[in-house]
């Protein structure tokens, strides 16, 4: 997917909700695709189970997003951090299933925030109050945690890159806290360095929030909040640039919270001030806002974007509002409407 839609310093508009496109009907980049709230949203109803809905006053939502914030996405499988309910809530959208991971055992999480999946389909989920990276199979099972040497002491933000054998992850800091940074680990968890000093020169960080490696350019991409721009190393942790600023108009930012990335290398910022997501190219140039503020709910309306994620196999935007809650799907104009299914699954069902 290549976005080669160029966009002046203009402030912020929201589109119609007629359209749920953007930029425009006549040159669609997005198109808002579904709202996921819970697991009733993966299957259709049976008449037998809208006639009991009725009787009994039932809700669709079946296992619903309480306080949502973190999400990644890998081939069709969706997962959602949940701060309230303390658990990462799966979405099949292939297959249609449900799953939960992440409520008990040694991989429990006490906060998730970010997450991110690395190339095998590894979940990386930050778990805050734990102070650590929990590390989890394409099932759900988990397989170690990043962090617990006490490195961290407010983790937010996750990214791993292409072979899973670097970490990055953001430690926010505090009012009284310097470690407004980076810390790099090996893929066991081995401490590597740190990226970032707390200050507002460039190369430094003041309330960092959320990162994202990217395969274009093998460097990592920090939501530097405190300071309302993008800051952009290389993988070693050398400083290259950074784009943004505090503003209301397309291209700066007044609340930025999370960050992605996608295959042709577009980084894509969530603002909860503005209700939308900004796409960049990889040198920072601005190329589409999507969505806006509003209290209805509808699709393309929020009210405090949180995480957002891109699907790589497909190019699939998912965007977590906290307020609602929910996570808004948008799908790249090309990108069929109907999703695959994976080679396996049309075996499994026919066994079934």
């Amino acid at each position: 997917m290549a976005l080669t839609l160029g966009a002046c310093a203009t402030e912020q508009k929201k589109t119609t909700q007629q359209t749920l496109v953007w930029p425009a009907p006549d040159d669609a980049r997005f198109y808002w695709e579904q709202t996921l709230t819970g697991s009733g949203d993966l299957t259709e109803e049976t008449q037998q189970q809208r006639l009991r809905r009725m009787a009994t006053g039932e809700t669709t939502a079946g296992h619903s997003l309480q306080k949502p914030w973190g999400v990644a996405a890998y081939d069709g499988k969706l997962y959602v951090g949940d701060t309230v309910a303390r658990r990462v809530h799966v979405f099949d959208l292939r297959s249609k299933k449900y799953a939960t991971i992440a409520d008990s055992g040694v991989g429990a999480l006490a906060k998730p925030l970010d997450m991110t999946t690395d190339a095998n389909g590894l979940l990386y989920v930050c778990d805050n109050a734990g102070r650590r990276i929990v590390v989890f199979d394409a099932e759900g099972k988990f397989l170690r945690s990043v962090g617990n040497s006490g490195a961290l002491q407010r983790p937010s933000g996750v990214a791993v890159n292409k072979d899973g054998s670097r970490v990055y992850v953001v430690d926010t800091g505090g009012v009284n806290s310097e470690k407004h940074q980076v810390v790099m680990f090996d893929g066991q968890g081995k401490e590597l360095g740190t990226i970032g000093t707390r200050g507002s020169a460039p190369g430094q960080l003041n309330l960092p929030l959320s990162v994202t490696y990217n395969v274009a350019n093998d460097h990592i991409y920090v939501v530097d909040g405190g300071n309302f721009r993008v800051s952009e190393f290389a993988a070693d942790g050398r400083f290259v640039r950074a784009f943004g600023d505090i503003g209301r108009n397309s291209g700066q930012f007044a609340r930025p919270k999370a960050i992605t990335s996608d295959r042709d290398g577009n980084v894509y910022v969530t603002d909860a001030a503005f209700g939308n997501f900004q796409i960049f190219d990889k040198d920072g140039k601005l190329l589409l806002d999507v969505g806006g503020r509003g209290a209805s709910g509808v699709g393309g309306e929020f009210m405090l974007p949180a995480g957002i994620t891109v699907d790589k196999f497909d190019g699939r935007v998912y965007v977590v509002d906290q307020f609602f809650p929910k996570v808004d799907v948008f799908r790249p104009a090309g990108t069929p409407e109907a999703r695959a299914p994976r080679p396996g699954d049309a075996t499994q069902q026919a066994k079934k």
